[in-house]
């Protein structure tokens, strides 16, 4: 049998992950008033025993109406705690060594949607809601132009994100990743083609950034005992928009305040981005923004098998890989990743006999 990095542990923060296969957030889009549902209990526990070390669990809104749709998680009410709470425990009964984060998530302008196989805008009447931005621009097609965020609506995303955190933390959660990529309210006030404010929170990167550094301060006052963290859009493939250097300085921004990792994904900020979609394409991201902020990174972007997430860690473009789709299409992902490379690993015993270990 023979060593490989991608099965050798990584700490990140004062967590140890036991192998460098991860699994991102993926919407499931099957939870009820932002509750889990038992869905979410076998999909979890499934990837719970996938082989991967860590388990992000799908976007959840902070809000009512920071969800993507009615069929999004959420943490803004405390009942939904316990709920969340059962999932963990589940996904821990199935493989104790498994970590497990949450990305916590506003939808701003990309919200109030039925469930995304039905893909309706729903208005308020329809049990939709007036969806949020950091300017009155639309994300474009179907989407509507959104309401600007008053200063105070601004520091209730603010406190919602911090409430959110602390049930984040109470469920059991080991880490959070702060959603601030792929068009989300945190991403619409970084880019400039989404904010075009002309007050403290828009115009100069600093100001731009200022909402998003806040809300990660407060995330992190009110979570202190789980390692937090960030996924960014390192790039809104549109001229003029957010870019690399934008993101080097976002996440350099966010060291001091106890960010302990970088999830590096690119694009989803409006409809006319262009973006060339390829096996890996956006790993050479990751490397850029590993290299100049030195953070733990993750590198995702149809990882698809063993040897090419294996040479992703190797030539050092991230620490470790996100394997979504894959996991979704065979969930040992990770254990054939094992028996593809010659790695000896432990399998649950459960099923040794039948893969004759």
């Amino acid at each position: 049998m023979r060593q490989s990095p991608l099965f050798t542990p990584l700490d990140v923060g004062s967590m140890t992950l036991s192998n460098r296969i991860t699994v991102p957030p993926m919407c499931q889009y099957q939870a009820k008033d932002g509750k889990p549902s038992t869905w979410h209990l076998v999909h979890y526990g499934k990837l719970a025993g996938s082989g991967a070390s860590l388990v992000c669990i799908e976007s959840v809104g902070v809000a009512k109406e920071g969800r993507i749709t009615i069929g999004c998680l959420g943490l803004w009410d405390d009942e939904q705690v316990e709920p969340f709470a059962e999932v963990i425990r589940t996904m821990r009964a199935i493989n104790p060594d498994i970590k497990v984060m949450v990305q916590l998530n506003h939808s701003g302008r990309k919200g109030s949607h039925d469930v995304q196989w039905v893909g309706k805008l729903l208005s308020p009447q329809e049990g939709g809601w007036v969806v949020k931005s950091a300017s009155p621009i639309s994300a474009g097609g179907a989407y509507p132009v959104p309401e600007m965020m008053s200063k105070a609506d601004i520091d209730t995303v603010v406190e919602a994100y911090a409430k959110a955190a602390a049930r984040a933390q109470a469920a059991g959660v080991d880490s959070i990743q702060l959603h601030a990529a792929h068009g989300y309210l945190v991403h619409q006030f970084l880019s400039p083609i989404s904010n075009q404010r002309d007050d403290e929170y828009g115009g100069s990167l600093e100001n731009r950034m200022r909402m998003p550094l806040r809300v990660f301060e407060a995330m992190k006052k009110a979570a202190p005992d789980v390692v937090l963290g960030v996924r960014v859009s390192a790039t809104d493939w549109i001229e003029g928009g957010w870019n690399e250097a934008d993101t080097i300085a976002f996440v350099n921004a966010l060291k001091p305040l106890g960010c302990e990792f970088v999830d590096v994904s690119t694009g989803g900020l409006a409809e006319h981005q262009a973006v060339p979609v390829a096996y890996g394409y956006q790993l050479k991201f990751a490397r850029q923004i590993k290299d100049a902020c030195g953070l733990t990174t993750f590198g995702v972007g149809l990882i698809k098998d063993a040897r090419q997430a294996e040479s992703a860690i190797v030539e050092g473009s991230c620490d470790a890989v996100g394997i979504g789709r894959q996991m979704l299409l065979d969930p040992h992902w990770g254990w054939r990743a094992a028996l593809e490379l010659g790695v000896d690993v432990e399998f649950p015993p459960s099923y040794k006999r039948g893969m004759h270990l």
